[in-house]
């Protein structure tokens, strides 16, 4: 069966993309094109394979007409950049065999002008084709949620950016098979710039709650009834809850314009977010001293170590340093979730605990850190000798929160 789309990177972008497009009964080739984050469990793969999905052994059939989405993860470095490594490997593989009249469409985090400035060059001078004349080019920010049962690809909007306004109706075309609205930016840039944007937004909004937890501990206020009662607000507020640090795949981009000038709220919001872990230990320190406890030598336990509830993903989790400053106090640390069977931090395993509600009775602190679906915190709230709940989710009274 031939393929009607080619997703070039299998990680945390372009997997969900290519299990949303089998879904929709689209033939689709996968091609990784590093060491992915994705992953699937052998009955994901099974229903995808059954729907048309292939993985090639090469990269000869990226270039044979079904248009190919460059999805490879984009990690930061430096300050506020971003390693586009996988991005140009992919381009460098997609255009030794570029046919003319394809389009290709890239959804990675990237920085605006990337798409025109960094891919387009690389693609036309690996093939020889034109970029608007010979071939299609567009931007397209990935709005993938992981593990979200509201929001699917098939009823996410999809933004398209075209470097012409035919190559933005190519790319509308193609994405109009996933989803049921497409949203036409102005260009490459905009669509970049909105990727920007929501990123960005997530983070600030994250950060601002994360600092009033901290306040409101001072001040003895409930965050978690403050935010309850926002949240009725028809207008002018979204509700956005504090935790032990932000992870995921979409890191803060804090881009420097032309003007030197940068966005001083990320900057800020980075600095907030990343001292979460430190304030999350100090308050574990803080609770075993107020009930005769040192951190040296405590058994702590910590539940939930994936960035994100029911989701089997470690990326940019809080948990390793969490557990590593733990350790540095002297602390024994162990863990449980139920979607990572085994857990190592700087190389060093961390024992898992089997038995969950032994394991809560029997540590001087536990520390709720995700809330998957399958805790009971009511019950763990009266086996645990100590709660600190990290999420607000545990019933009022039934523990200590962040």
């Amino acid at each position: 069966m031939p393929a009607d789309l080619a997703v070039i990177g299998l990680g945390s972008l372009g997997l969900p993309l290519a299990q949303a497009a089998v879904a929709a009964g689209i033939p689709t080739v996968g091609y990784r094109t590093g060491p992915d984050h994705g992953s699937l469990s052998a009955a994901e793969l099974r229903r995808m394979l059954s729907g048309g999905f292939r993985q090639p052994a090469g990269p000869a059939e990226l270039g044979g007409g079904p248009p190919p989405v460059i999805g490879p993860p984009t990690s930061r470095c430096g300050l506020g950049g971003l390693d586009l490594g996988q991005v140009e490997a992919a381009a460098r593989t997609l255009a030794e065999r570029l046919r003319p009249h394809t389009t290709v469409i890239l959804e990675s985090p990237v920085h605006p002008g990337t798409t025109e400035e960094f891919l387009r060059p690389l693609l036309e001078e690996g093939s020889g084709l034109r970029a608007g004349r010979d071939f299609h080019l567009a931007y397209s920010p990935s709005r993938v949620d992981p593990g979200n049962r509201d929001f699917t690809p098939a009823n996410t909007p999809k933004v398209i950016g075209g470097l012409t306004p035919a190559c933005t109706e190519s790319a509308a075309t193609f994405y109009g098979r996933l989803t049921d609205k497409v949203v036409r930016a102005r260009g490459p840039r905009e669509a970049e710039t909105v990727q920007l944007l929501e990123t960005n937004y997530r983070h600030v909004n994250i950060a601002l709650v994360n600092e009033m937890a901290a306040l409101c501990h001072d001040l003895g206020v409930d965050l978690w009834d403050v935010i309850r009662c926002a949240e009725t607000k028809p207008f002018g507020f979204q509700a956005f809850r504090p935790g032990p640090g932000v992870g995921g795949h979409a890191a803060a981009q804090d881009v420097t314009g032309p003007a030197g000038r940068g966005l001083r709220m990320v900057e800020l919001a980075q600095q907030v977010n990343s001292r979460m872990p430190r304030y999350v230990v100090k308050r574990a320190a803080t609770l075993l001293n107020e009930h005769g406890k040192s951190a040296r030598g405590a058994r702590v336990l910590l539940l939930g170590v994936t960035y994100k509830p029911d989701v089997a993903d470690l990326q940019s989790s809080p948990a390793p340093e969490i557990a590593i400053r733990l350790r540095e106090l002297g602390a024994a640390v162990s863990y449980h979730d139920p979607h990572m069977p085994s857990w190592s931090v700087l190389d060093r395993p961390v024992p898992r605990a089997e038995a969950l509600y032994e394991a809560a009775a029997d540590a001087d602190l536990t520390i709720l850190l995700q809330h998957h679906r399958t805790y009971d915190l009511q019950g763990l709230s009266v086996k645990a000798q100590l709660l600190l709940d990290t999420r607000g989710a545990t019933p009022t009274g039934a523990a200590h929160r962040l």
